[in-house]
């Protein structure tokens, strides 16, 4: 006999609303930050496009990690910061 288990739980950490946001207009700079798994870029292909269409006008920068073990590093952060208002960030599988 098979026993199926339901893997969801309750939250053990309270919520936290999420409340950093920015006004996309056409002379915002988003950055696309893929975290080196494979297929995060490609993902940010898809995501770009997808701003580019509901946001006519916006620049992109690419950003990427290169190696999905690792923290973002000072430099990459720093750059990101300075150079863009928003950033995507992506997972790979």
């Amino acid at each position: 006999m098979q026993r199926f288990v339901d893997p969801r739980a309750e939250p053990g950490a309270e919520l936290q609303s999420y409340d950093l946001s920015t006004v996309l207009d056409s002379e915002v700079t988003i950055g696309l930050l893929a975290n080196g798994f494979p297929d995060s870029v490609r993902f940010l292909d898809c995501v770009e496009e997808a701003l580019r269409a509901a946001l006519p006008g916006i620049s992109t920068q690419r950003f990427n990690k290169g190696n999905a073990s690792i923290l973002a590093g000072d430099q990459l952060l720093d750059g990101i910061t300075k150079e863009c208002r928003a950033v995507v960030t992506a997972y790979g599988h």
